[in-house]
């Protein structure tokens, strides 16, 4: 949404894998063209610029809690120079607008996750077409032990970006997963609003993804609650 509407860049997990030869691929740079390290993560650095920005003069980044780590050692490579992390991206990509998408919902979160990994599909267009399958359909199980482990690391992450926000004195707007599924334009608007853009047409801006929670996601969360409820009884 933020892509098609012109002004905020094209956003996207250009730092997704935690390796420099993905990172150089993904932007088909050949390591062999650099000196050193440093030189290579400036060019991969320009390279997803030049991508997540193109023409709107916005360069717009997503990244998951996973990928910070190594996205923020691979910066202060490049910029040793800076003492924290909030000066690092501010010397990197200039005046940044901090966005916190979060999901209040952990448990419903861990159970997408393990019904994906289960199921293959990823991504659904709003229309009900495919975006992403990484597996052939198979039929869901419930997997308690699963839910618990990803539940468990989702809240690990959530925790590890709270302490981040705090220790780099940042303030990040908050939109959560209820509001941008619920009110997807309204929470374009609110985010266009914070980057000082405007556009005319937001009502226009095509929902391209398709909530994909369904009966099933939720009888597994009654089930869950159910068994969990009764240990500690």
């Amino acid at each position: 949404m933020l892509s098609e509407t012109g002004v905020a860049g094209h956003p996207d997990s250009y730092f997704h894998a935690p390796s420099i030869a993905k990172w150089l691929s993904s932007f088909d740079l050949n390591a062999d063209n650099f000196d050193n390290e440093q030189s290579a993560l400036k060019a991969i650095l320009e390279a997803a610029q030049n991508r997540g920005t193109g023409t709107t003069g916005v360069f717009g980044l997503r990244l998951q809690g996973q990928s910070l780590p190594s996205f923020l050692k691979q910066l202060k490579k490049l910029h040793p120079e800076q003492s924290n992390d909030r000066q690092r991206i501010h010397t990197a990509f200039g005046e940044t607008l901090f966005i916190h998408l979060t999901r209040a919902n952990k448990l419903d979160q861990a159970i997408s996750l393990v019904k994906a990994h289960q199921s293959g599909l990823w991504h659904l267009a709003s229309d009900g077409t495919e975006i992403e399958r990484t597996a052939q359909p198979r039929p869901l199980v419930y997997d308690g032990v699963a839910i618990a482990h990803e539940l468990k690391r989702m809240n690990t992450l959530e925790e590890a970006w709270i302490k981040w926000f705090a220790e780099q004195k940042l303030d990040p707007l908050q939109v959560t997963y209820a509001d941008l599924s619920e009110h997807p334009r309204a929470t374009l608007a609110h985010i266009l609003t914070a980057l000082g853009q405007t556009i005319a047409n937001v009502n226009e801006i095509t929902i391209g993804v398709a909530k994909l929670a369904d009966q099933i996601n939720q009888d597994w969360a009654d089930r869950f609650r159910a068994e969990h409820s009764s240990k500690h009884r």
